[in-house]
Order: C-alpha cells, then sequence, then structure tokens
C-alpha cells in the first residue's frame, strides 16, 4: 500500500505554475494563490538559485511537482538515471503531490520534445501500468497521471479514453489530474462532446485540476482545430466546462497553466482569482 500519511495536501484552492520572474511577487503578496505547481526536469541539478528559490517557496505554499519526461507510455524501460534524479527530487521536496503525462516521448535512445498521444489497447494498457507500478515502487508515493491534448484517434483503439484511464487507476492505484481544457481541445478537433467526456471520467479518482488556454485554428477541411499552447488566458468555454465539472465532481485543487508568453504576476493571478470564485460556488 502506498505511504500517503507522511505527504502534504493541496487544498481545495487554485493554485499555480510557478515560473522564476514571478518569484518576488509571490513572496510578497501571492494574492489568492495557495499553492505552486513546478516542473520535475526544472529542478533535477544539485544546486543554484532554482533550487534555493524553491526551498524558501517551499516553507510557504504546498508544492506539486509536474514531470514531462518519463514517458509512461513509452515501448522502451523507463530511464533509470531520469527516475532516480526525480526520486532524490521528491524525497527532499516532499512535494503534496507528483504527476505525469498519459503520453509517450521516447524511442531507443532517443528523446522527442513533446508529448505523443497512444492508442487504447489492451497491450498499451499493461505496458502503462507496468510503468506507473515502478514508479510509484520507486518514489514510494502515488502519481497522479493526466489525460493528453489529442488532434486524431487511433483506428486500433479498443476503448475509449475515459476507460483506459480507469482501468489504469483500478490496477494501479494511481490518482488522475483531470487537464479540463485538454478535454476541450481534444473533444473539439475530433467532433465529440466535452460534457459527455466528463460524464464519463472516473472523477473519484481525480486529485488534482489544470487548466490552461489554447490557440485556435483550422485544418485543412476548414474545420476548428485547436492547438494546446499554455500561452494564453483559459478560454470562456473552458471555464464553462470546469464550472460543471466541479459542479459534478465537486471541488478539486485547481491549477492556473501558463507556460509560454508567460505574462506578469497579476495577470496570472487574475486567471487564479476566477477559478476561486467558480470553486467557491460549489459546496464541499
Amino acid at each position: 500500500m502506498l505511504d500517503t500519511a507522511s505527504h502534504p495536501h493541496l487544498p481545495n484552492r487554485p493554485g499555480v505554475g510557478y515560473k522564476p520572474q514571478h518569484f518576488n511577487a509571490i513572496m510578497q503578496d501571492a494574492g489568492c494563490v495557495e499553492w505552486l505547481e513546478i516542473h520535475a526536469e526544472n529542478y533535477m541539478g544539485d544546486g543554484g538559485r532554482p533550487l534555493a528559490q524553491l526551498r524558501h517557496l517551499a516553507e510557504r505554499f504546498p508544492v506539486s511537482v509536474h514531470g514531462v519526461g518519463l514517458s509512461i507510455g513509452g515501448e522502451g524501460l523507463l530511464d533509470p538515471g531520469h527516475l532516480a534524479r526525480l526520486k532524490h527530487l521528491v524525497d527532499w521536496l516532499n512535494p503534496a503531490s507528483f504527476s505525469e503525462h498519459l503520453a509517450w516521448s521516447t524511442h531507443d535512445a532517443h528523446f522527442l520534445n513533446d508529448l505523443l498521444p497512444l492508442p487504447y489497447t489492451a497491450a498499451t494498457l499493461d505496458r502503462v501500468c507496468t510503468h506507473i507500478t515502478q514508479v510509484q515502487d520507486t518514489l514510494g508515493r502515488q502519481m497522479l497521471l493526466e489525460n493528453p491534448s489529442t488532434y486524431l484517434a487511433f483506428a486500433a483503439s479498443e476503448m475509449p479514453e475515459t476507460e483506459f484511464l480507469a482501468r489504469i487507476a483500478q490496477r494501479t492505484g494511481c490518482g488522475l489530474l483531470l487537464d479540463v481544457n485538454n478535454v476541450f481541445v481534444s473533444a473539439t478537433n475530433q467532433q465529440t462532446s466535452p460534457r459527455d467526456y466528463i460524464d464519463a471520467f472516473p472523477l473519484s479518482a481525480v486529485q488534482e485540476i489544470h487548466l490552461g488556454g489554447h490557440d485556435e485554428d483550422q485544418d485543412d477541411q476548414g474545420a476548428p482545430l485547436l492547438i494546446d499552447s499554455h500561452g494564453t488566458q483559459v478560454g470562456d468555454p473552458v471555464w464553462d466546462l470546469y464550472h460543471y465539472t466541479i459542479g459534478v465532481g465537486g471541488r478539486r485543487p485547481t491549477l492556473i497553466e501558463w507556460d509560454n508568453d508567460v505574462p506578469d504576476w497579476d495577470v496570472l493571478e487574475a486567471e487564479a482569482r476566477r477559478a476561486a470564485a467558480l470553486l467557491a460556488r460549489v459546496t464541499a
């Protein structure tokens, strides 16, 4: 059984993805922001200003660690060096949660700087579950798995994404991270209903929610094509879907992701305040 009692927990309140340019503003007045998230791969070194700032922040805020480089869905073995560096980070930081993506980013010895989709088959399910179990056993803690943003569907898939994620959570004991923007992007691109996806999602396993921005484009046939960019404010349709999600699933720790074209702190904090207002409308 995974140990969770010795780890801090995220409040059912807004958090933001931490960026170093916001350090002074956060330390002076974080506003409504009650927790922070970092990308694991940015803090796997041995020292320097990033780790020093992180230590100061961790004294004041619960911290969530979000990984982007494990390649949970990759066909090969997990990189033991990467996993060892990740363990070193979470051992000293003792974050409130650790999460990764349902995606792959490695092939043989090559690392691809992207999070690529998977076919939802029994073989893929076995592989992902094996990798998640290895991560959880190595870290000695539960991990959360995030639903991807997708632009196409695999003909080889044997089950819907929501069922695939539910089976993973049931078999491994991992939690789920529900990225509402990813749901809206994928549903728009594949011309499905985002609310139907939420209704089918195993919401009882969700321990964290992400909100982010996307860019709008068109495919070759003129149909809407959304790109998960994390470089703009959260769109109104995503806010509406988030309100629906917490209405049917209850309040969850909610993160504002903004990784590209990062704005001033007051813009990011305003996005967090909008999430706080919607969370306040939902009963416990």
